[in-house]
């Protein structure tokens, strides 16, 4: 049995970290449901600008969208959400067959509404309307103006995928978010049935620490994290207040590690993967770390529910000058504005393909 069966079958979902009109259309993204136990992919700016800058898989789309007069955000949106519904109705038999728990796909906002909680909150029932899947997730920053914008959306009925979380402070304010938003469903009479996951990224943490720290500590930090944000989900999950949701017929918002790529080569490229196995969880993985994972990765311990050695891990930082709470506000902050400078990349991009795509019209124009 591959390992990635085996993370399935414990019980946690892996979810593709990568989209692109290529893979919809040579069958990559089928094989990998197929082969590797895939229940749901992510996506994000950087992943777009990529796949468009990288291929010609979305010219002729341009080349009609500008034609007809469109550009910049609407262009882009356009064409994520036609891959998007095309992965989304790949999932679709995932999605009913576990009652809406998995089988899910995301479709981000605008990063440059991460400090904007009114239009946030209008973007995102805007995409979500135009999609008309069922099992599409709308990501929304966990930045503190996200989170009002978490709570309006769950109370509407959008399922959102809450993106930008490094800390377990931070997970408690998106978690309290959703909650908000289900309880004022249940006061409302709506059904409180309302999808949510909540992405927590891991790698960065060990990325920022990497030349600040002794050999001992590199690549632990982004694990203890996670440790301790696990201890917390499960906590969560079996208090009174949440138990009270299930009574009625309210899901969890299960908890997602994201950025779990290595990024060190001196470790091994399936770290990530293996020390974060854990059931009613999700991992988000890249293309690369996906196929590793299935052919040497390992299944080891499990994540315990009280966190294990986490706090003392992060102790061990602490004497080593890590200040975790100041570093979780810098690495949300510096990720807001990294997904800002993805976005604005990614506008180029359609721009000047828009323009090169226009001009080679014109040109095959005049000759024929």
């Amino acid at each position: 049995m591959k390992p990635t069966q085996q993370l399935h079958d414990l019980g946690q979902s892996l979810w593709l970290d990568n989209i692109t009109r290529g893979m919809l259309k040579d069958g990559t993204l089928q094989r990998y449901i197929r082969e590797f136990a895939v229940t749901g992919l992510t996506s994000n700016p950087t992943i777009f600008d990529k796949a468009i800058k990288d291929a010609d898989f979305y010219d002729a789309a341009i080349r009609q969208r500008t034609a007809e007069g469109k550009s910049g955000e609407e262009l882009f949106f356009e064409l994520a959400i036609e891959d998007l519904t095309r992965a989304a109705d790949l999932f679709r038999p995932v999605h009913d067959s576990t009652g809406g728990v998995d089988g899910w796909v995301s479709l981000e906002v605008s990063p440059l509404l991460a400090h904007n909680t009114a239009d946030t909150i209008a973007a995102a029932a805007n995409l979500h309307r135009t999609a008309q899947r069922p099992n599409l997730f709308i990501k929304i920053p966990g930045t503190p103006e996200g989170v009002p914008a978490i709570e309006e959306s769950i109370f509407k009925g959008l399922p959102v995928n809450v993106t930008l979380l490094f800390s377990r402070e931070q997970y408690l304010a998106a978690a309290e978010a959703y909650m908000r938003g289900i309880e004022r469903r249940i006061a409302a009479g709506l059904d409180p049935m309302v999808g949510s996951v909540a992405s927590v990224f891991v790698s960065r943490w060990d990325v920022a620490v990497k030349d600040k720290v002794p050999p001992q500590l590199r690549n632990r930090l982004g694990i203890a994290i996670a440790k301790r944000t696990y201890k917390a989900y499960r906590e969560l999950l079996s208090s009174p207040r949440w138990r009270q949701f299930e009574v009625v017929g309210a899901r969890s918002q299960r908890l997602l590690w994201a950025s779990t790529g290595t990024k060190d080569p001196d470790v091994s490229d399936t770290l990530y993967i293996e020390s974060l196995a854990a059931p009613d969880t999700i991992n988000t993985i890249p293309d690369k770390t996906l196929r590793a994972f299935a052919d040497h990765g390992e299944l080891g311990e499990v994540l315990p529910d009280d966190g294990g050695d986490g706090e003392d891990v992060l102790a061990e930082f602490s004497r080593a000058g890590v200040d975790v709470t100041a570093l979780a506000a810098q690495l949300q902050r510096e990720g807001a504005e990294s997904f800002d400078k993805s976005w604005t990349d990614l506008m180029d991009c359609i721009g000047s393909k828009s323009t090169m795509l226009e001009k080679l019209g014109q040109t095959q124009g005049r000759q024929s």
